[in-house]
């Protein structure tokens, strides 16, 4: 593995004036940071990874957050109100995508159908189905798109069952 190391080594001075020129500043740094960052680019990747985790630990940051990954940049921090608060008006509420069709009740002259019905749209048995409405409140399905939630819950409201999309 290190003569593996060593050769991705090689090759990496020939690629860093390239990279270095795609995202330098007009800013010049002070001398002291240009030593550093010479130093740094200097480092192998076991030095690289270690300093990383001596920064981490100096610093009191365990990682970084997914978000920050993701996006390339850093996130807000969540301690940081006033910009959280801001960012929350400005987005509209996302629409949920998935629901959970849940059975909160019913009516026990409608039970045989509203199993019939579970069993049309589940792949549940007859004991399965039977088992599952009588132990209401239970969800009969999850992670259903918008529109089959709400025709799933409109057939079996239609039977007498009382049904809530979560």
């Amino acid at each position: 593995m290190a003569s593996r190391l060593l050769h991705l080594r090689r090759l990496l001075p020939a690629a860093r004036p390239s990279v270095a020129a795609a995202f330098s500043t007009s800013i010049t740094p002070t001398p002291r940071v240009s030593g550093l960052v010479d130093e740094i680019c200097g480092l192998n990747l076991l030095e690289a990874s270690s300093l990383a985790d001596a920064l981490r630990g100096r610093l009191g940051v365990d990682q970084l957050p997914p978000l920050a990954i993701l996006m390339g940049g850093a996130a807000p921090l969540a301690g940081d109100g006033a910009a959280g608060a801001a960012g929350e008006e400005a987005k509209p509420k996302e629409e949920k995508m998935a629901f959970d069709v849940k059975l909160e009740g019913f009516d026990a002259a409608a039970k045989l159908k509203i199993i019939k019905e579970l069993r049309a749209f589940t792949s549940l048995g007859l004991k399965e189905a039977k088992e599952l409405v009588e132990k209401a409140p239970a969800v009969l399905k999850s992670g259903v798109p918008k529109e089959e939630a709400e025709g799933i819950a409109e057939k079996l409201r239609a039977l007498g069952a009382k049904i809530v999309l979560e």
